[in-house]
């Protein structure tokens, strides 16, 4: 990941597309478990918010803890790469499990007649 803020927008935008999705299902499919459709939603929201907020974290020590300005630099490089790929694990975490849960909302018979609709 590039930087804080194009983390924060690529977050923002996955989180919107997948909302956009099934709120598309909720408000235009039939059958679908509305309340488990909302809870999949919330879920992806706060995942969002959680991954925007935790990029926010900073490195909280100076150059002087360490022996020289390179020791710095390595482990301040080290702090974020880590950082990152928690947040970006926590946030893929809880958008799998948003989607299981908004799979779990739509009946068998209605994803059976949007895989056939969509072979066509």
């Amino acid at each position: 990941m590039g930087n804080k803020r194009e983390f924060k927008k690529s977050a923002e935008a996955i989180g919107a597309s997948v909302c956009e999705s099934m709120m598309t299902t909720y408000y235009n499919t039939d059958g679908v478990d509305k309340a488990a459709i909302e809870q999949a939603i919330a879920k992806v929201l706060g995942a969002v918010g959680a991954a925007r907020s935790n990029a926010n974290i900073t490195f909280d020590k100076g150059v002087k803890a360490f022996d020289n300005l390179e020791a710095y630099s390595k482990a301040k490089t080290e702090f974020y790469k880590k950082l990152f790929v928690k947040i970006s694990d926590d946030f893929n975490k809880e958008l799998d499990e948003a989607l299981k849960q908004y799979n779990a909302a739509i009946p068998a018979e209605v994803k059976a007649s949007q895989k056939a609709a969509s072979a066509q």
